[in-house]
């Protein structure tokens, strides 16, 4: 006789955590992640239904299957993964297990998913992120965006981490890393924006004022060698 593991159900949607990529929609109206294993060439939004990689008409998570989403128990263990060479430039997701779902020792395989925070770590240099920039790699339509500081710019695709939140919608929380989410219903607060949002958004205005003030400064020279000489 084959043993069956009980029927779980739970009263609101476990929790889970699991790493990503950013990434930007092709014209720039739409945000969402891409996973770094399994099923990596098909990105997925904030709240989304998971398909099956191998294009079989099963709905996931099938037992005889390894399609569905992924995702651990212990946030400690997913970030760990970041520590890896090939996955040092991924985000940290928060992720609410939705839909049908099969627990393992380890965490989840499961049919919907809603990602409730992404934690953003250092730009490459080290710094504090202030943007998501164009990693120089993507998904056909999707380019893959990577933490940058406002030093790091330099003209790059960019969108600012609460820009990032707002064209992925649903309440996504974009947070740089140390720093800890808002509560769900902070008062007077316009536009959903706090202190450390508005001061990324200070940021990256900066930034790129100073990249556009180079470039007109190096216009200037230019004009002034090429032009008339009396």
């Amino acid at each position: 006789m084959r043993l069956r593991l009980p029927t779980e159900r739970p009263t609101e949607p476990p929790t889970g955590y699991k790493i990503a990529h950013p990434v930007l929609s092709q014209d720039g109206t739409r945000a969402g992640f891409t996973g770094v294993s399994l099923g990596g060439a098909l990105p997925y939004a904030v709240l989304d239904d998971a398909s099956c990689v191998y294009g079989r008409r099963h709905r996931p998570p099938a037992r005889l299957c390894d399609c569905g989403f992924h995702c651990v128990h212990d946030r400690a263990a997913a970030e760990a993964l970041l520590c890896t060479t090939e996955h040092r430039a991924a985000v940290l997701l928060e992720v609410s297990v939705l839909g049908v779902y099969i627990r393992f020792e380890r965490g989840f395989r499961y049919a919907r998913q809603r990602v409730r925070t992404a934690t953003v770590g250092p730009c490459a240099c080290g710094a504090p992120p202030a943007a998501l920039a164009d990693a120089d790699w993507g998904r056909p339509g999707w380019r893959a965006l990577t933490a940058c500081c406002p030093l790091c710019l330099r003209g790059r695709t960019s969108v600012s981490l609460a820009s990032f939140a707002r064209l992925a919608g649903h309440g996504l929380r974009v947070v740089a890393g140390g720093t800890t989410p808002a509560p769900d219903h902070a008062p007077d607060r316009p536009e959903g924006l706090g202190v450390p949002e508005l001061v990324a958004e200070a940021a990256l205005l900066q930034a790129r004022l100073d990249w556009f003030q180079t470039q007109l400064a190096h216009l200037g020279e230019r004009g002034t060698d090429g032009g008339p000489k009396g």
